[in-house]
C-alpha cells in the first residue's frame, strides 16, 4: 500500500511507457527522421531523450544528432509520424484501459506527460479517455521535463488538489523522480525495456509488477 494518505485527492498518471507501450515507437520515429535527414543514432540518443519535453529532445536532436531542420519542424514531423502509428493501432498496455476507467469511478484523474499536447490529445480520444480525465499536462507547457517536478507540480494545479494528497503512477527514473520532488506519494510499475535505476526505483512507495495490479492496490 503507498504511504498513508488521509484521503486520495487525485491519482495522476504518465503516459508513455505505463499506459501505452510506446517509447519504442518514439525511438523508432525519431531514429528514422535522423538518418533521414542526414543526422546521426545510438544507443544513448534513445535513453537520453526519455522523459525529456519536446522542446528539450527537438533540440537535443538538432544540436546532438546533427538533424538539420529547426527545432518546430523535428517536432512537428516526429508528431506527425507518431499520429499515423497510433490511429493504425492505438499500442496500450494490457489492463491499461481497464485500471484508467475503474480509478476514473473513484478519483479524480490528472496526465502528466512527456508527449506533445497534440499527441496526448489524440491518445485520449482514440482510447475513448478524454472524459476520465480532470487536468492533463504536457511537459511542452511548463518549464523543464520530467526529471524536474514542473509536469507534476502543474497537473495538480490544474486539479485543484495539494500534491501531498496525491498518487502518481509511474513507470521510468526520470517520471518517479519528478513525481518523488513535487511531494506526491508514488506508485512504480518499471517499465520493461527501459527499467529505472535500482536506488531511482527504491525511492517509491509501491512498487506493482503490472498495471493490472494497480486499481486493489489503492485505498
Amino acid at each position: 500500500m503507498v504511504r498513508k494518505i488521509e484521503e486520495i485527492s487525485a491519482v495522476v498518471f504518465d503516459l508513455d511507457g505505463l499506459l501505452l507501450e510506446s517509447e519504442q515507437v518514439w525511438s523508432e520515429v525519431k531514429r528514422e527522421l535522423s538518418l533521414g535527414r542526414g543526422g546521426r543514432w545510438s544507443e544513448a540518443a534513445e535513453t537520453d531523450m526519455l522523459g525529456m519535453s519536446s522542446t528539450e529532445w527537438t533540440a537535443y536532436m538538432r544540436e546532438e544528432l546533427g538533424v538539420a531542420m529547426e527545432p518546430s519542424e523535428i517536432s512537428e514531423a516526429v508528431a506527425d509520424a507518431l499520429a499515423d502509428r497510433y490511429r493504425a493501432g492505438l499500442p496500450l498496455i494490457t489492463g491499461a484501459n481497464g485500471a484508467v476507467r475503474e480509478l476514473a469511478g473513484r478519483y479524480p484523474l490528472g496526465l502528466a506527460s512527456s508527449s506533445n499536447r497534440g499527441t496526448i490529445d489524440l491518445v485520449l480520444e482514440l482510447a475513448g479517455w478524454s472524459a476520465c480525465f480532470s487536468a492533463t499536462t504536457s511537459s511542452e507547457e511548463v518549464a523543464a521535463g520530467k526529471p524536474s517536478p514542473d509536469v507534476y507540480l502543474e497537473t495538480v494545479r490544474r486539479l485543484g488538489v495539494e500534491a501531498d494528497s496525491c498518487v502518481a503512477i509511474e513507470d521510468s527514473g526520470a517520471g518517479i523522480s519528478s513525481a518523488v520532488a513535487a511531494g506526491l506519494a508514488v506508485v512504480a510499475i518499471p517499465n520493461r525495456a527501459y527499467p529505472p535505476d535500482g536506488k531511482v526505483l527504491a525511492r517509491a512507495d509501491l512498487v506493482l509488477r503490472s498495471i493490472e495490479e494497480l486499481a486493489a492496490a489503492l485505498p
